[in-house]
C-alpha cells in the first residue's frame, strides 16, 4: 500500500496522499509535514460521511469523489473500497492528470487488497 501511495505522490503537483478507513482511521499515509495525518483522516470520513447522506436523501448514486479546492491547494477524497483515498496537491495542478493518477492507484489498490 505504501508503495501505491509513493508512486502517486510522484506525479507532478501531488503533495501527498494516504488511505483512511471510513471511521477516520489511517490506514497508510504519506503526507507532507505541514499536515497532520489524523487530522486530515477525519476530515476526509466527516466530509465524505455527510455528503453521502445527502445523496441517499437525493437519491443519487453513491459518491464517488470529492475534490476541495483551497487558496493552497487541493483536496481529493476518492472511495478506494478498502476506504478513503485521500490525495493533497498543489493548488495549481492538472485535474484531468491527477484523475488519472488516482483511478490508476485505486485499480493498484484494489488488487493488492
Amino acid at each position: 500500500m505504501y508503495q501505491v501511495l509513493n508512486e502517486l505522490n510522484k506525479t507532478a503537483g501531488v503533495t501527498g496522499s494516504m488511505v483512511v478507513g471510513n471511521d477516520g482511521i489511517v490506514i497508510a499515509a504519506d503526507l507532507d509535514a505541514r499536515f497532520e495525518s489524523d487530522t486530515i483522516g477525519a476530515l476526509a470520513a466527516s466530509i465524505t460521511t455527510n455528503i453521502q447522506k445527502s445523496l441517499d436523501r437525493l437519491q443519487t448514486a453513491p459518491l464517488v469523489q470529492v475534490t476541495i479546492e483551497a487558496e493552497n491547494g487541493k483536496l481529493f477524497f476518492v472511495d478506494a473500497g478498502i476506504g478513503i483515498l485521500v490525495v493533497t496537491t498543489e493548488r495549481d495542478v492538472n485535474i484531468g492528470l491527477i484523475r488519472l493518477e488516482i483511478k490508476n492507484a485505486i485499480r493498484q489498490l484494489k488488487l493488492a487488497g
